[in-house]
């Protein structure tokens, strides 16, 4: 599978062979569905709680004689039945995650490279490297590459400006390979990969 690679002036760099195992396989639509329900869980805190029984401050003192009165037999204002008592079975600090076969990981970020490379809201740009800081200017090159919503993804570290320019536009993130998934990946409209992230996506997901 072949693209052209972009640059961010919005020229033409040449072009370049994509592995197919990787960027053209059948999407599996259930392995995307499992792994966004595994990234969601696992940021969730988890911090929810409630008061129980033993945790409310009220009165220990028995309420009224145990016997005679027809009342139920009760020796505290702790108890649920009653208004400021503890709470049963309420929710307590937890975690979330759940496992997720690493082969079904591998899988979801496959059939989302090859959705967008299907869709053709896969770009290959040359690199990430910009000399002006400024982001009217990156607005300006994005807008000829129509990239309103783009998640760039690159294997360097040599694109501090371009990370800096884009920090307040919206609907434009960066990530490195290593922290590539699908979640943030479907969040945007188009994914642009450099032409060394492509290598290293590769090397990740064909081991």
């Amino acid at each position: 599978m072949k693209l052209h690679v972009m640059k961010l002036d919005g020229t033409t760099g040449g072009d370049i062979t994509l592995n197919d195992a990787v960027f053209k396989i059948e999407p599996k639509t259930e392995s995307l569905a499992d792994v966004i329900r595994w990234q969601l869980a696992r940021r969730q805190a988890g911090t929810h709680a409630v008061k129980g029984r033993s945790d409310v401050s009220r009165t220990t003192k028995k309420l009224y004689r145990q016997k005679g009165t027809g009342n139920a037999r009760h020796g505290a204002r702790t108890a649920n039945i009653f208004i400021g008592g503890g709470i049963v079975f309420g929710p307590t600090p937890r975690s979330h995650d759940f496992k997720v076969n690493k082969k079904v990981r591998i899988l979801a970020l496959k059939s989302l490279l090859s959705i967008k490379a299907k869709e053709k809201n896969l770009v290959i740009v040359e690199d990430l490297n910009v000399e002006n800081l400024k982001t009217k200017g990156l607005v300006e090159s994005l807008n000829k590459m129509k990239l309103d919503s783009a998640l760039f993804v690159d294997a360097t570290t040599d694109c501090v400006n371009f990370k800096k320019a884009c920090g307040n536009l919206h609907k434009v993130d960066v990530l490195p390979v290593i922290g590539f998934n699908v979640y943030d990946g479907l969040s945007h409209e188009k994914i642009v990969l450099t032409k060394s992230a492509v290598a290293g996506l590769q090397e990740r997901l064909l081991g």
